[in-house]
C-alpha cells in the first residue's frame, strides 16, 4: 500500500471515490449549503458547481471534484464512499492488548476467526497459564509483558513485531463481526486517512444495570459516519476496535513510543488528537459494528466510568481547548440563565436579540433567512440539555441542595437541570428500562464520570477540564469555494 505524507492541504479525494451526503446538510440555493460540524454555509463559485453535478452523476473523476469532495468530507457535509473492491483478506494484523479475563479474550478470539495474523499482548496476567491457553487455542502469536504497563504500553510491545501496512487494534472484551477490519480496510485507498473506527455497541446483562448500558452507550458515538476532530460532533474515537495506518502511527511515534504509557486510560484518545494534529484524517464508520463487553453490575458500570472521567485532565493538558465540558453560544446561555432565573421578560428579550443577530449575520451573507426562529429556538434547548448535563456531572450535591432546601423557584431550576437530560433522553431512545429507573441511572452515570474529571483535576492541578468554553461566532459563513457545497437531494446523491 503506498503512502504519501499528509500535509496541511491534503490531496483532492481519489479517483473512484463517491461521496455520501450527510443527514443534517441542507441546500439553501443552488450556491449555498449549509450544514456540518461546527454548522457553517458553503458557497460555491461556477467551477465549484460543475464539480458538484460530477459528484451527482458518479465518484470523483477529475481533480476538481476530488478537491470538492474532500473539502465537502472534510467540512462534515459528506462522507467518503470507498470504491467497490474485491472481497479479499487485507493485509494486516490484529493487536490485543489483555490482562486475565481468559473468558472474554477466548470470545474476542473466537468471533476473529482467524482470518489475519493476531498479536495478543499479556499484559502482566495473574494467571498467565490461563490467558495462554486462550491464545494458543486459536493459534495466535503470545507476548508476554513480566510487568504491567497500562494498554498503550501493551500495544506499542506488540507494534514492535508488526510488519503488516495496516494494524488492527481490539480490546479483549470485544466481539466483532465477520470481515469487520477488511471492511473498514477499504478506507485507506484515501491516503490521508490514518485510522478508521467501527461503532461501539453494549454488549450486556439483562440487568437493570445491563439494561442501561445498552440504552447509554458510553462508547457509542451515533449512527451517522464523520469526520474525528476534536470539539466536533465526533470529537474522538477510542482504540477498543480500530484500524490505523502502521506508517502513520510511527510518524507521530514520541521516542519509540506511539502510545503515552503514562496514561492508563484516555492514551487512546490522545493517540487520535495527535494523528488530526499532524494533519491525518481518522473515519467514524458506524456500518461496522463492534461488541463491546459491559459489566453486569451498577457498582462495575460506575466504576469504569469513573475510570474514564480520570483521562481528562491529562487529556487537556496535552492537548489544550480540545475538551470543553460545555460549549457555550451568548445569546442562548443568556435565554437560559433568564429562565432559570424565572425571568420570562429578561428572557424574551434575550431571544429576540438572538434572532436579529443571527438574520443580521445571514442577510450580510446573502443567506436565506427562512427557518431562523425555529433554528434559535433548538439552540436554546440544547444550551439548556447541556447546561443541565454539565451541572449534574460537576455540581450534582448544589443541585440537589437546592432541590431540598431552596425556594420555588430555585428548586424547579435545579429539578430541571438534573432531570431534564435524562428524560430527554428516555424519550428519544425508549430504552427498555422505565423513565425513573433510567433517569436515576443516567444521574448516577453523570456524577461517577464528574467525580474522575474532579479526581483527575485534583491530581492535575488544573481546572481546564471543568471550565466552559464561550463560541463567540454562532454559525461560520465561509467565502466561495470551488470544491464545497450542501445538498443536492439525498435522492439524487451517489449511493453505495
Amino acid at each position: 500500500m503506498t503512502t504519501i505524507p499528509v500535509t496541511r492541504r491534503p490531496p483532492p479525494l481519489p479517483d473512484g471515490f463517491a461521496i455520501t451526503l450527510d443527514d443534517g446538510a441542507r441546500q439553501l440555493t443552488d450556491e449555498l449549503l449549509f450544514g456540518g460540524s461546527p454548522a457553517r454555509v458553503l458557497r460555491l463559485t461556477a467551477a465549484g458547481r460543475a464539480a458538484w453535478c460530477e459528484l451527482e452523476t458518479g465518484p470523483v473523476a477529475s481533480p476538481a471534484a476530488g478537491a470538492l469532495a474532500r473539502r465537502l468530507t472534510d467540512a462534515g457535509l459528506a462522507h467518503p464512499v470507498p470504491p467497490p473492491g474485491p472481497d479479499r483478506r487485507t493485509d494486516l494484523t490484529v493487536v490485543i492488548p489483555v490482562r486475565d479475563r481468559p473468558v472474554l479474550l477466548d470470545r474476542c478470539l473466537t468471533a476473529l476467526g482467524g482470518r489475519h495474523l493476531v498479536i495478543v499482548v499479556d499484559d502482566g496476567s495473574r494467571d498467565p497459564d490461563a490467558v495462554a491457553r486462550a491464545v494458543h487455542r486459536h493459534g495466535a502469536t503470545l507476548i508476554r509483558r513480566p510487568v504491567n504497563g497500562g494498554p498503550g504500553a501493551a500495544r506499542d510491545t506488540a507494534l514492535e513485531a508488526v510488519t503488516s501496512d495496516l494494524v488492527a487494534f481490539i480490546d479483549s472484551d470485544c466481539v466483532p463481526p465477520p470481515g469487520w477490519a477488511d471492511r473498514l480496510a477499504a478506507h485507506f485507498a484515501d491516503p490521508a486517512v490514518a485510522a478508521v473506527a467501527p461503532c461501539i455497541t453494549a454488549r450486556a446483562d439483562g440487568t437493570g444495570a445491563g439494561r442501561f448500558a445498552r440504552a447509554n452507550e458510553s462508547l457509542g458515538l451515533g449512527g451517522q459516519p464523520g469526520r474525528v476532530v476534536p470539539r466536533t460532533r465526533i470529537s474522538y474515537v477510542p482504540t477498543a476496535a480500530l484500524v490505523a495506518r502502521a506508517a502513520a502511527l510511527t510518524a507521530v511515534a514520541r521516542d519509540g513510543a506511539v502510545f503515552d504509557a503514562a496514561m492508563r486510560v484516555g492514551e487512546d484518545v490522545d493517540l487520535v488528537w495527535r494523528l488530526h494534529e499532524q494533519g491525518w484524517r481518522i473515519r467514524y464508520d458506524p456500518a461496522v459494528r463492534v461488541g463491546h463487553h459491559e459489566p453486569p453490575t451498577w457498582r462495575g458500570l460506575l466504576e469504569r466510568r469513573f475510570r474514564y472521567g480520570t483521562s481528562v485532565a491529562p487529556l487537556a493538558q496535552r492537548h489544550p481547548g480540545a475538551v470543553p465540558p460545555l460549549v457555550l453560544h451568548p445569546w442562548p446561555a443568556v435565554t437560559v440563565a433568564a429562565l432559570l432565573a424565572g425571568r420570562p421578560f429578561a428572557a424574551a428579550a434575550a431571544f429576540g436579540a438572538s434572532n436579529l443577530v443571527m438574520l443580521r449575520t445571514l442577510r450580510q451573507a446573502g443567506v436565506p433567512t427562512e427557518g431562523t426562529p425555529r433554528a434559535m429556538l433548538d439552540a436554546v434547548r440544547q444550551t439548556w440539555l447541556g447546561t443541565g448535563r454539565y451541572a449534574t456531572q460537576f455540581a450534582a450535591p448544589a443541585l440537589a441542595a437546592l432541590i431540598v432546601a431552596g425556594g420555588r423557584r430555585r428548586r424547579l431550576a435545579a429539578a430541571s437541570l438534573l432531570l431534564g437530560p435524562a428524560f430527554n433522553t428516555w424519550r428519544e431512545r425508549r430504552p427498555d428500562l422505565g423513565p425513573a429507573r433510567y433517569a436515576l441511572g443516567s444521574i448516577a452515570d453523570d456524577v461517577a464520570y464528574g467525580a474522575g474529571v474532579w479526581t483527575g483535576c485534583w491530581k492535575a492541578r488544573t481546572l481546564a477540564p471543568v471550565r466552559p468554553l464561550v463560541a463567540w461566532r454562532p454559525l461560520r459563513i465561509d467565502r466561495p469555494q470551488t470544491a464545497v457545497t450542501p445538498e443536492r437531494r439525498r435522492s439524487r446523491s451517489p449511493s453505495r
